[in-house]
């Protein structure tokens, strides 16, 4: 049970929908029940409509039910869409399942439905997949003052120790679960989240590169995915007007959606080194990443445990270095010095960013040794087989404690 699911393309849903898949084709009878889609673009996705509406996808049955989705995702519009999603997930016709695993976020709708499980239904395990640590994205973005922060620390740890097991996507969440929120260590299992992308293609991406309108003796600095407050992309317009200034070859790209894009495309207004790209279809965006020269991350100061961002795993896929504007000592930049796959720059320092890309421009071993890091990383931590091998482990033992 989750607020995403597929054709959303990014954040939560490609994972849901790869575990979806992969526990139905190893042999679990598997009921997704889950949102109309409308993330990143904060809309209903055209041909969504009604209440309700049941899709059978790649053996997986899917309920949707409809929600409220915010104009704009401001704190109260995000709590009033997980309640509205929750309410009907608590009023909805389960199936007597033996398993019920909630995605959080959405930590308001996951309350709900653990809620029902214990009281109306008859004896599921309940577990929760934790993809950001709530109470930490409400400290680290300063959301909601110290009061706020307390409030949702406690019912993070409330929830998270109300389930039969909870599934960390990092051992950094896992810390954080047992010395902060009191959850038992034995209730958490640490399973990494995977590259829901194919091999990326071998290509020379000059035809991509001309479709986008990327020049050749530019140095192409990627950002695909959400476009959103925890991402402080206003750093990124910054580092362009700074290429803009030195006259640099460096050009950047934001591909993608989300909440604050027209924001940025305001302030981005007759910055030449700068554009903004729509998501693609994922074959031509796993072309895309393997096109550009530099993929990009970019945090807002201070973001430290709250979220591993998705766009990692594809970024490692793509074979291409990686450049990381995040503060020393967050997941981020411990992703990165695990990996090898890229360099950290401090977080809000525009110039930082331009100069890390021009002297990975100027070193093609250096380059070329990242880049092979990032595939390495990938293939030997990041594979979906063995990530779905571990949550059918994790779903039996779950259906085994309660008996079922």
């Amino acid at each position: 049970m989750g607020l995403n699911y597929h054709p959303e393309p990014s954040g939560n849903a490609p994972y849901t929908t790869s575990l979806a898949e992969g526990l139905a084709a190893a042999g679990h009878s598997v009921h997704v029940v889950t949102g109309f889609p409308h993330y990143p673009e904060w809309s209903v996705r055209a041909g969504y409509g009604g209440w309700s509406r049941d899709e059978i996808i790649n053996g997986v049955h899917i309920r949707r039910l409809r929600h409220y989705v915010p104009r704009r995702p401001t704190a109260l519009g995000r709590l009033h869409m997980e309640l509205s999603f929750g309410l009907r997930l608590f009023f909805e016709k389960w199936q007597q399942p033996d398993v019920v695993l909630v995605v959080s976020p959405a930590l308001f709708s996951c309350a709900l439905a653990i809620l029902r499980a214990r009281v109306f239904s008859r004896g599921p395990a309940v577990a929760i997949w934790v993809q950001d640590l709530y109470s930490r994205g409400v400290v680290e973005t300063a959301s909601g003052g110290r009061v706020m922060g307390r409030f949702a620390t406690l019912l993070e740890s409330l929830i998270l120790k109300a389930t039969d097991g909870v599934a960390a996507i990092h051992e950094r969440f896992k810390r954080h679960m047992v010395d902060t929120l009191g959850v038992p260590t034995e209730k958490i299992r640490v399973i990494r989240n995977w590259t829901h992308l194919p091999q990326s293609p071998e290509l020379d991406g000059t035809d991509i590169r001309a479709r986008l309108g990327w020049r050749e003796d530019q140095i192409v600095v990627l950002h695909a995915g959400n476009m959103g407050k925890k991402q402080g992309l206003e750093n990124v317009v910054d580092a362009a007007r700074v290429a803009e200034s030195d006259g640099s070859n460096v050009r950047f790209v934001l591909m993608g959606d989300g909440n604050q894009r027209e924001r940025l495309q305001a302030l981005a207004c007759g910055v030449s080194t700068i554009t903004f790209e729509d998501s693609l279809p994922n074959e031509e965006f796993q072309s895309a990443l393997a096109a550009a020269d530099v993929l990009l991350v970019n945090e807002l100061p201070g973001l430290k445990d709250m979220a591993v961002p998705s766009k990692l795993t594809s970024y490692f896929n793509a074979g291409v270095p990686v450049v990381a504007a995040t503060d020393r000592g967050s997941v981020t930049a411990y992703e990165i010095e695990s990996s090898g796959a890229g360099i950290r720059v401090d977080p809000g320092v525009p110039r930082a960013i331009v100069t890390a890309v021009e002297n990975l421009a100027k070193d093609p071993s250096i380059r070329a040794r990242l880049a092979e890091n990032g595939l390495r990383y990938r293939r030997d931590r990041l594979d979906e087989k063995v990530a779905v091998a571990h949550y059918d482990d994790f779903i039996k033992s779950l259906a085994s404690s309660r008996g079922r």
